[in-house]
């Protein structure tokens, strides 16, 4: 599945992924008011409104960039309709060419690792049939209770040609809590990335394995260390834009072929519409604005990488 990632990455030239993250506040009012009519201010009213808000969002992205990334709780708040919605937004979503990367940061004992990795990128039997129940193309995953949670996720990806991003560098600002302490000498995360190079030998997809890693932005030197370490895993880059990562954070995280890294942005794309740049869009324009941000972003990364 990599290798298609890389495919795609190269044919639209553009190695960004698109956050699906919507809050109830990102929606503009329009569609709020035209789902809420339909099916009153329900959990059913909310999810119409983020559904139709997410398709508009693919429909004016899909051409630009290879990828999205729906987190699922910020469906799963909005309990089963929202989790439909999740699950229209992923088939939408590949119907418009788009590979779909799961953010649902899943790992747990063996056997739960392995339901999760059937959810999200297998397929599992009824008697005689056979579902695939949600169908992405990639999932992040957890690290934290080691090979036991993460073999099933790489058997799975080995089985149905897909792939996963465990995290090693997470964006967020108390990540080193727990992620920079030092055991024998060096910070967790290395050894957490040396762990993704050998889980990943067994899922290779070409130069790059299915195996990925997640390094945020918003710590470039960690990033080139860790590039380093994981010379032939493909980096999953969160915190670009509205946490604080910018183009030139970037360069750190590709390798000389300039692949290797894909770069996440939620917020700045989808409530660009929100922000002093794009307010001429309006409301009604927000999709407008997000194809607006992609491409100003994709300008910043190549300016920089």
């Amino acid at each position: 599945m990599i290798k298609k990632l890389i495919e795609e990455i190269v044919k639209k030239d553009a190695p960004i992924v698109v956050g699906l993250d919507p809050m109830l506040t990102f929606v503009p009012e329009y569609l709020k008011k035209r789902s809420f009519e339909e099916y009153g201010q329900t959990l059913e009213g909310v999810s119409d409104a983020i559904w139709r808000y997410n398709m508009q969002l693919i429909d004016a992205v899909c051409d630009l960039v290879p990828a999205v990334k729906p987190q699922i709780a910020m469906y799963e708040q909005f309990g089963l309709p929202g989790l439909e919605t999740y699950l229209k937004t992923v088939k939408y979503a590949k119907e418009k060419g788009l590979i779909v990367i799961a953010d649902v940061k899943r790992g747990d004992i063996g056997s739960t690792s392995a339901a999760y990795a059937t959810a999200h990128l297998g397929k599992i039997k009824v008697e005689d049939n056979e579902f695939e129940p949600f169908g992405s193309d990639f999932a992040t995953v957890n690290p934290y209770l080691g090979t036991d949670g993460v073999k099933p996720f790489v058997d799975a990806c080995n089985e149905f040609d897909k792939g996963i991003f465990v995290l090693v560098k997470t964006s967020n600002p108390s990540s080193g809590e727990f992620q920079d302490r030092e055991i024998d000498g060096r910070p967790l995360y290395e050894h957490v990335a040396e762990k993704v190079v050998e889980w990943g030998s067994a899922s290779m997809d070409g130069a790059y394995s299915n195996v990925g890693a997640v390094v945020g932005a918003t710590y470039p030197e960690m990033g080139a260390k860790l590039r380093k370490l994981m010379p032939n895993t493909y980096i999953l880059v969160p915190g670009y834009g509205a946490q604080g990562g910018k183009g030139k954070d970037l360069k750190v995280f590709f390798n000389n072929d300039g692949l290797g890294a894909i770069v996440n942005s939620s917020r700045g794309i989808i409530a660009a519409y929100k922000q002093e740049d794009y307010r001429k869009f309006g409301d009604t324009g927000f999709a407008d604005a997000a194809r607006a941000a992609v491409l100003a972003m994709k300008k910043d990364i190549k300016d920089n990488i």
